[in-house]
């Protein structure tokens, strides 16, 4: 049994959409899980569309998500080069086989000319005109030419395509792992081209040399290049490759959140939410990522996986480990996965309440940076076990808590109203002296405290926490209150608790 070879074959056109990570992830974690070899091919010959940056922004990409290469770019491999653009010679080599059996032709046809052809039909009621075995035999190229007038086309130096020669009435079956039994009827197809007139190849013909030459074992791709395959399949039988081709697998696409449609680079501006792992700063535009909205990449790689993916088991949270061992691509769905938002807070709220307590306490320090602001080391790691269980996004770690580095901007008015009373003020400032006293500042202490005034000025917890919460965060809502105010520490916790009377004095006679 030949070994598994699989690879993620990206364009260099653009910052890489979640889409296309979860691809390469499913192409990771198929060769992981039968012992092979994951392979970035960069699939540079659309020049005019390639853009600077986009291959360092995808190798990045790959490897904050832990995909790490076998082979490809800047890593080497017995199967190099790893870009397209590096292969030309490759190419060359190869086409000429085509052109040399017929299986192949030269066009010479402007794009006026074919334009003017596809008009034609139109106007004659022809939907979809395509160059094919019926439209070739009007048009300008090697089959309707002589070989005198090719070779003096070809002397003059004349701009020229190379087309794949596809006669009608073929049929084009293939096994797709995830769809089952897929046919094509030759007729449905166009004469693709094959070789711009830049020389250099386009998907088609490159895909499947490459995928030949550096011994693709599957071909794990998104759905919107299932049709294409019908082309793959019959450049494999003019090579005279089928026997060796590929065995192919068609993800399904990722939806937007409505589930109406596949999800848009436009549609993360429009709702706010990340579509791409990674921050992409262009030239012309930007957009965030997965990272920078505070999201761990392991969980990423979790939400991604179920996003077509099913176990079979109520089982959700798998480590990357996990997810190798379980994952097979007959358990991929054919239907399309809808992007929920929700679902990827929540898988990335379950990996900040076990992540190592040091990368909360690292993000923290960014984000206090900002703001000028610096903590001890035993107060950001009390903060944080503080309000992990508290946010979903480690982007959210200092907004969280923020009345714990700077004064309270924003009060519950309504409650302070409502508990801001002559019983619970009495005992309020009663417990405010109370803790003064305090030398050894803890947890249990400070419960200790405020128990010993609540019973001392028979009092209620329900009348006087709230105003303790209120008074040290602005709200009646947060971490365990005394945790809160160990965290704090004595000096801030008594300097807040005795300015907040005036403060809700004011509140409520301004109300």
């Amino acid at each position: 049994m030949n070994p598994v070879r699989v690879r993620f074959a990206p364009s260099p056109t653009g910052p890489l959409h979640i889409g296309g990570l979860r691809t390469a992830l499913y192409n990771y974690l198929y060769a992981k899980n039968k012992g092979g070899a994951f392979i970035l091919r960069v699939e540079d010959t659309d020049q005019n569309r390639y853009v600077e940056g986009a291959e360092d922004y995808i190798r990045e990409a790959l490897n904050w998500a832990g995909l790490k290469l076998d082979e490809g770019p800047d890593v080497g491999g017995d199967y190099g080069p790893y870009r397209q653009s590096e292969r030309r010679k490759i190419y060359q080599s190869h086409i000429q086989t085509l052109i040399d059996n017929g299986q192949a032709y030269y066009a010479f046809d402007s794009a006026a000319e074919i334009e003017n052809m596809r008009t034609q039909l139109e106007q004659k009621g022809v939907h979809s005109p395509k160059y094919n075995f019926e439209t070739r035999m009007q048009m300008r190229n090697s089959i309707t030419l002589s070989d005198a007038e090719v070779k003096t086309l070809m002397d003059a130096s004349a701009a020229y395509t190379i087309r794949l020669r596809v006669e009608p009435q073929q049929e084009i079956g293939f096994e797709d792992i995830i769809r089952g039994r897929v046919v094509f009827n030759s007729s449905e197809l166009d004469d693709k081209v094959l070789m711009k007139s830049d020389g250099l190849p386009t998907y088609h013909l490159a895909n499947v040399i490459d995928d030949h030459e550096m011994k693709i074992s599957h071909v794990i791709r998104g759905e919107e290049w299932l049709s294409s395959t019908a082309h793959h399949v019959l450049l494999y039988r003019a090579f005279g490759w089928e026997s060796s081709m590929p065995k192919f697998a068609h993800l399904p696409l990722i939806l937007k959140p409505t589930g109406k449609g596949k999800l848009s680079k436009r549609d993360g501006q429009k709702m706010g939410i990340p579509v791409f792992p990674i921050q992409w700063n262009g030239s012309d535009e930007m957009f965030g990522g997965f990272r920078e909205m505070g999201f761990l990449p392991e969980a990423v790689v979790n939400f991604l996986a179920f996003l077509g993916w099913n176990p079979g088991s109520d089982q959700e949270i798998f480590t990357l480990e996990e997810l190798m061992k379980a994952f097979k691509l007959t358990d991929v769905s054919k239907g399309g996965a809808r992007f929920d938002f929700e679902k990827a807070k929540w898988f990335n709220q379950q990996y900040i309440l076990t992540s190592d307590a040091s990368i909360l306490v690292e993000e923290l320090k960014k984000q206090l940076k900002e703001v000028n602001i610096e903590r001890s080391e035993d107060f950001l790691n009390a903060y944080v076990e503080l309000f992990r269980p508290r946010i979903e996004r480690l982007a959210d770690l200092f907004e969280a808590g923020k009345y714990f580095f700077q004064k309270v901007d924003q009060y519950n008015n309504k409650m302070i109203r409502k508990k801001w009373k002559e019983n619970g003020i009495i005992t309020y400032n009663f417990i405010t002296e109370n803790l003064a006293q305090v030398s050894q500042w803890n947890a249990a202490n400070c419960k200790s405290v405020i128990e010993d005034g609540i019973a001392a000025c028979d009092s209620s917890f329900g009348e006087v926490l709230p105003l303790l919460r209120l008074a040290l965060s602005g709200d009646v809502k947060g971490p365990d209150l005394f945790d809160t105010m160990k965290c704090m520490g004595k000096l801030f916790v008594i300097d807040r608790l005795k300015s907040a009377p005036n403060v809700f004095d004011q509140l409520i006679a301004e109300s």
